[in-house]
């Protein structure tokens, strides 16, 4: 969603930016010529005096551009991925696992089950309680129950259980390889 948010926001500001620029260097409307004012006197002599909702409603419409602007910000400094794994030692200490090094792990074994040509794993949620996204690339032949059931057995468990985590949701999604028709002769 954040990819798409980017994208909407970089358009329209583009567009915005693009029209500033050619109504500046015309001096078209609403500028009247390229050496009048701005603002005209009379201008703004009404708008500077103004009472009433005027400049309540710039104010307003001020205050949203800036907490849209500082959420976008936030959004693009927040990480989508997990750092690392709180992982319980057993003798009351903690210990810390990379959620690369997890996700590397759980992508070559689930990588080296029949009919799997390539996975992407993703680490997410929270220290203590993470979850796996895995992207599954099918072999033209792989039957993907067949596949989806190793990877949901002893892949996701043996994970789960180096880890020491008493749980490990995780989202799977498939996609077979595109391959060529064969022939017959």
């Amino acid at each position: 969603m954040l990819g798409t948010v980017n994208r909407i926001l970089l358009a329209v500001t583009g567009a915005v930016l693009l029209a500033v620029g050619i109504v500046v260097l015309t001096g078209a409307w609403p500028l009247h010529g390229r050496h009048a004012p701005l603002l005209s006197e009379e201008t703004r002599s009404r708008y500077w005096h103004a009472d009433g909702w005027w400049w309540w409603a710039v104010a307003a419409g001020l205050a949203v551009g800036v907490l849209l602007a500082l959420w976008w910000l936030l959004s693009q400094l927040r990480r989508s991925r997990l750092g690392a794994v709180v992982v319980d030692s057993g003798d009351g200490a903690f210990a810390l696992l990379r959620g690369r090094a997890l996700e590397e792990a759980v992508a070559a074994e689930a990588g080296a089950v029949d009919g799997v040509a390539g996975c992407r794993v993703a680490l997410r949620g929270r220290r203590g309680s993470p979850a796996l996204r895995v992207a599954l690339q099918l072999e033209p032949h792989a039957v993907p129950a067949d596949a989806l059931a190793a990877v949901a057995g002893p892949v996701l468990t043996h994970a789960r259980t180096s880890a020491g985590l008493p749980e490990l949701p995780a989202e799977a999604r498939l996609k077979v390889t595109s391959h060529r028709a064969q022939r017959v002769t």
